[in-house]
């Protein structure tokens, strides 16, 4: 231990009070700088001879293009951890459809490096296609589709929307609507040009095309119109396959843009269709664009519980089919399910877990498929690669214990029902003083699941409280507290997980500038400092691993 002057010392618990909150502190955090001289050797060695994998998460950009990180990744690890390219937002594309080429571009180069790859993540709550998977939910339309083509009349003949045809023009005629005040969305709209007032609608008539109706379905017809044009007026018909017409009757239309609708009840089963009847107007334009037709019966059988929760399953399954197939043999295992609970310990759902910012890439799975999320994740997983080793991840659980409990327990559970998972990985996104009971503890009611556990996340924030201009202050005792806290983690990891339970250490980043956590060089939470020169916290972990959780 390094002995530290009084007067320094003095100083350094002055500071210290200044950026902490007074508390209680246990032996491992009183104020010394420790032993964290020694930074020779690397850790992927350090971790083999101790039978584990030692791990950090990477980023494509940096990897590929910057030689100092790929050299210290390459170095001090086994194994390695995509930040993003392997999450949803990433790999699933809006029609469905799976894009592998960024991902499997980083896959080449890590491999190449002789580096193994632990997928990350298949089912999270963050970072998805929200806009995919909320039109199969029913965030489109209760996820039924519009029956109805080129209701934006973005395709034209000549003079006519694809599609579309003029049954009259007696007092009027159609023409492609262009400008940006005429269009309600993408490039054109349909003009509607009345050249002679008229009493009849039908003298001035356009049918859309056909669409497939059933006999008794209510079918909702959404459509945005306006007309500068005082006085304007339209009509909408629903005309079902044996001749039978429903109508709207006359309307008057809006001087701004504003969405329509009418609904209609199918006489028949067949091909039906929908006119816009506009002849009893004054003379002057109206402008009609982004036409929709819902067939609202389905939608609404669609909308139950059991149905939504049938059609998000099927599109599960196929997306884990597709990502895990595809690196079945290159990806040796997965966080199969991500974040799975809430911070009170109860399986995430739309109420536990609002999207409260309106995050575009937020979508909480298990609000549609419960506890069952998880069962049917793991063995679609296993069935697409019955080699790769499967986890459940969350994060909290060294200090959380409402959460702790509930994943053991819910493991558990998924042990007894047969459900294929391998293990269980834990986040531990710490501080320096977070308590080492607490650790102990976590680690020894994880290993009582039997499961293999991987500490798959793992930082150490120095300052915790957000305490603002840190970087001025003298760090050498937060980063030797930090070390000590690092060096703490790796200790009871070995001590408390039984040998043959042990996976391995992932640290979440390569050097303090690119965590997520670093916040504008207000905290240094990893191993290496901006410099990727190591830190004492490098050390730290080496002894831990060589001295094998003594």
């Amino acid at each position: 231990m390094k002995k530290i002057p009084f007067i320094p010392m003095i100083f350094s618990l002055f500071m210290i009070g200044a950026l902490f909150p007074s508390c209680k502190k246990d032996q491992i955090h009183i104020l010394n700088l420790g032993n964290f001289s020694d930074t020779s050797g690397n850790l992927k060695d350090a971790a083999t001879m101790a039978g584990i994998h030692f791990g950090m998460a990477v980023d494509y950009n940096d990897f590929t293009s910057n030689a100092t990180y790929a050299s210290v990744v390459k170095a001090n690890c086994d194994q390695v951890t995509f930040e993003n390219e392997m999450k949803g937002q990433y790999l699933l594309q809006n029609d469905g459809s799976v894009n592998f080429t960024q991902a499997d571009a980083f896959l080449n180069a890590v491999s190449n490096a002789g580096l193994q790859v632990f997928g990350h993540t298949l089912i999270w709550y963050q970072q998805q296609n929200a806009t995919y998977l909320n039109s199969i939910v029913g965030g489109s339309g209760g996820g039924v589709s519009n029956l109805l083509s080129n209701g934006g009349f973005e395709s034209w003949n000549g003079s006519t929307p694809t599609g579309w045809a003029y049954y009259n023009q007696q007092n009027g005629n159609f023409s492609q609507g262009t400008g940006g005040a005429n269009v309600h969305g993408g490039s054109y709209s349909l003009a509607v040009n009345v050249t002679a007032g008229a009493s009849d609608n039908w003298r001035l008539q356009v049918a859309s095309p056909s669409f497939p109706v059933v006999q008794g379905h209510v079918y909702l017809v959404s459509f945005w119109i306006m007309s500068p044009v005082g006085g304007s007026q339209y009509q909408v018909e629903g005309r079902s396959p044996n001749g039978s017409v429903s109508y709207s009757g006359n309307q008057p239309t809006p001087s701004t843009w504003t969405l329509k609708t009418f609904s209609f009840t199918a006489a028949s089963t067949g091909n039906g269709m929908i006119t816009f009847d506009m002849g009893a107007s004054p003379n002057g334009t109206t402008y009609i664009d982004d036409v929709s037709v819902i067939d609202q019966t389905l939608a609404q059988q669609n909308a139950t519980p059991t149905a939504i929760a049938h059609r998000l399953d099927s599109v599960m399954k196929n997306y884990i089919t597709a990502v895990v197939g595809h690196y079945a043999g290159k990806v040796v295992a997965w966080d199969v399910v991500n974040e799975l609970f809430a911070d009170n310990g109860q399986i995430r759902n739309n109420t536990n877990t609002p999207n409260s910012n309106s995050n575009p890439y937020f979508f909480v799975w298990s609000n549609y498929l419960g506890d069952s999320l998880a069962i049917k994740a793991f063995q679609y997983a296993r069935a697409a690669d019955p080699k790769a080793l499967l986890f459940i991840n969350d994060y909290g659980l060294e200090t959380n214990t409402a959460k702790l409990d509930s994943l053991i327990a819910y493991v558990n559970k998924l042990k007894s029902l047969g459900v294929p998972i391998d293990g269980i990985g834990t986040q531990m996104h710490i501080s320096w003083n977070t308590p080492p009971a607490a650790i102990d503890n976590m680690f020894q009611q994880l290993a009582s699941t039997g499961l293999k556990i991987r500490i798959s996340e793992l930082d150490v924030k120095i300052n915790p409280y957000a305490k603002p201009n840190i970087a001025a202050t003298p760090l050498d005792e937060f980063f030797a507290y930090q070390a000590a806290e690092y060096q703490y983690v790796i200790q009871s990891y070995l001590k408390n997980v039984p040998k043959n339970q042990q996976y391995g250490i992932t640290v979440w980043g390569v050097h303090d500038a690119d965590s997520w956590l670093y916040n504008n060089g207000n905290d240094f939470p990893l191993l290496f400092d901006v410099n990727f020169k190591k830190k004492p916290a490098f050390s730290a972990v080496l002894q831990a691993l060589k001295g094998n959780g003594q």
